[in-house]
């Protein structure tokens, strides 16, 4: 009976705001609705991480004394075209000089044996011939069917033409209502909450700051990051330097172990390129410099009013909410740390002086 009258108090003491109970159920049915429909949602909730990003640019426009929906419009006109330079522009870029990766990889494999073979001569008493040929012909069978496989998820992606166009075409219609009828929508679900919601709205102001923020904070991030990797990589003549900026902008998304992962291809084609040379120290150098400037000075700008998370939480949400919705699960990571601190921070908790049961 103690251990029912300890479970009994913390349910009293913990749950008995009618605010807490309605939030429970609330983030319950949200996740519920997100495991189960987070794949037919997409392009609304694309829509709406957009509209985070760039409602700050419509309220900038009114305050101007621009009519609203003519803001709206000039923001989506925007939007629109720059959708359109990515499509038109990038994305066809990218593809290309993925299909040439594949296409070189036997080659590309043939120089890393040949690179391996040297360490091999150079160092014999530190590195195996035996050792580093398998190594290599194990890495070369695992390379081969990571590209293969790459390619042909890709392609079959991008050969649902239907499920490609209904993305693209109701992303921008999200959007453009979320901005146009962002308040009315706030109004509306707001008339469903209890009178009395302190709780709710602590949360809430909480988790909108944090969310604004840190969509347009990363969405910035991954611009200035991927251009800068492409110029630097277009300087010094790397190969496949569009798909290499792809993946260090995109790197950034999951923080800390994206900027180690994608090292590796960067390394790699380098060094394939380069061999043991200047040019290869000064691409390694060069990257550094990428990584570091994000890390100590990108970042820190872009974040600064971040609820600081320690680097185990940032960790933990990638990898749980990465497994449960994939990239985007992964993007917003850490704004749904910050939900769950934010809530931790404002749950109705027992006083100092108040005397602990039993």
């Amino acid at each position: 009976m103690k251990f029912v009258e300890v479970i009994s108090g913390w349910i009293n003491r913990y749950f008995s705001n009618e605010e807490a109970i309605f939030l429970v159920v609330f983030l319950i049915a949200a996740l519920l609705v997100l495991i189960f429909l987070g794949g037919v949602l997409a392009p609304i909730l694309t829509g709406l991480a957009f509209a985070f990003l760039l409602h700050g640019v419509v309220d900038r426009l009114v305050a101007w004394r621009v009519p609203r929906l003519v803001a709206v419009g000039l923001v989506e006109l925007v939007f629109l075209g720059l959708l359109i330079a990515m499509v038109v522009g990038i994305l066809p870029l990218v593809w290309r000089q993925l299909l040439d990766l594949v296409e070189a990889l036997p080659s590309f494999l043939d120089r890393l044996s040949d690179l391996a073979v040297d360490i091999t001569t150079r160092y014999p008493e530190f590195f195996s011939e035996t050792a580093v040929a398998d190594w290599v012909a194990n890495l070369g069978e695992q390379v081969t069917g990571l590209g293969g496989d790459l390619v042909q998820g890709v392609f079959t992606q991008l050969s649902n033409v239907l499920g490609v166009m209904i993305f693209v075409v109701l992303v921008p219609v999200a959007l453009f209502f979320f901005l146009k009828d962002g308040h009315r929508i706030q109004a509306a679900f707001a008339a469903l909450l209890p009178r009395e919601r302190r709780l709710l709205n602590e949360v809430g102001r909480e988790m909108s700051r944090q969310i604004a923020n840190y969509v347009r904070g990363k969405i910035i991030e991954i611009l200035v990051v991927g251009v800068v990797s492409y110029l630097t990589f277009w300087i010094l003549d790397v190969n496949y330097a569009a798909l290499l900026a792809l993946l260090v902008g995109l790197s950034v998304v999951v923080p800390f172990v994206g900027a180690i992962v994608v090292t590796i291809p960067v390394a790699a084609v380098g060094l394939v390129q380069f061999g043991w040379s200047v040019d290869f120290l000064v691409l390694v150098v060069a990257y550094v410099i990428i990584q570091g400037l994000d890390g100590n000075v990108l970042v820190p700008l872009l974040f600064s009013e971040a609820v600081d998370l320690h680097p185990i939480a940032i960790i933990v949400a990638v990898l749980v909410f990465g497994a449960i919705w994939g990239f985007w699960g992964v993007f917003f990571a850490i704004p749904l740390a910050t939900l769950v601190k934010a809530v931790f921070n404002a749950w109705p908790k027992q006083d100092a002086t108040e005397p602990a049961a039993g």
